[in-house]
């Protein structure tokens, strides 16, 4: 099946009735003596014609790590229909159930939901569905406007939003003063207030604006006598400096 979705979009509606049953459950991690909740559902979709049934058992690897709902995603052919014993055993939120029920239809599949008595494959379940993707385009609204209320107002009482400067103001006053003091350095004073050197110079213009840079030491060349000014082999002066040479 596709993965690319459309959240606000209901994609068309399925052949009804023209495929298998195939069914989705999940159930939290219990012991053996526990495992009604698992037999439960699978006895219930087996009961509601479903000729396959695949059941995921929540993990510590969170909703998303979900290997039989791929599998049975995997599994659907045009005109199938996935059949849950209810919403939740499928998604636990309106934008991920909208996501789901439109990847389904994209791929000419429909959708049941025994307690919720919601079938996709007929008009009913069609106008239900369709309140959903709404309510979730609605929903998803209200959360972008109010994150922007929200920093509408933190701005108009002065707040600084983003993360906090690395030096404060009066932290880069010491650091001035301490500057006159020729024996501090900058690596020195940069170790003082736990900052990299490059901060330093970026609070500190008068610094530079830019940490110095120099060239790596030549490590693989060792002076010889004729590398030495005014050697008798008749080399030239080489008094001056040289670039580093790599290998």
């Amino acid at each position: 099946m596709s993965a690319k979705l459309d959240h606000g979009r209901v994609a068309a509606q399925p052949a009804a009735g023209s495929g298998s049953r195939i069914g989705y459950g999940r159930a939290a991690a219990v012991s053996r003596a526990e495992a009604g909740p698992a037999a439960e559902q699978r006895t219930a979709l087996l009961e509601h014609g479903c000729g396959r049934v695949y059941l995921d058992t929540a993990t510590r690897r969170g909703e998303g790590h979900r290997p039989e709902l791929q599998a049975c995603l995997a599994s659907l052919h045009p005109g199938d229909t996935l059949v849950v014993v209810s919403l939740d055993r499928l998604g636990r939120s309106l934008p991920q159930l909208v996501k789901l029920l439109n990847d389904l239809r994209d791929h000419g599949a429909g959708f049941r939901a025994l307690h919720e008595g919601l079938d996709t494959t007929t008009p009913g379940g069609q106008l239900i569905f369709e309140v959903f993707t709404a309510l979730g385009s609605f929903q998803q609204e209200l959360l972008i406007e109010g994150t922007k209320e929200g920093l509408a107002a933190a701005r108009a009482r002065g707040e600084r939003l983003g993360r906090p400067p690395a030096l404060t103001p009066d932290q880069i006053q010491a650091a001035r003063a301490m500057l006159t003091d020729p024996g501090n350095s900058v690596a020195s004073i940069a170790r003082h207030f736990a900052v990299s050197r490059s901060t330093l110079y970026k609070h500190l213009p008068e610094l530079g604006g830019t940490a110095p840079t120099h060239p790596p030491a030549d490590h693989h060349h060792t002076e010889t006598p004729e590398d030495q000014p005014g050697d008798s082999g008749g080399n030239p002066d080489r008094s001056g400096s040289q670039a580093p040479r790599f290998g």
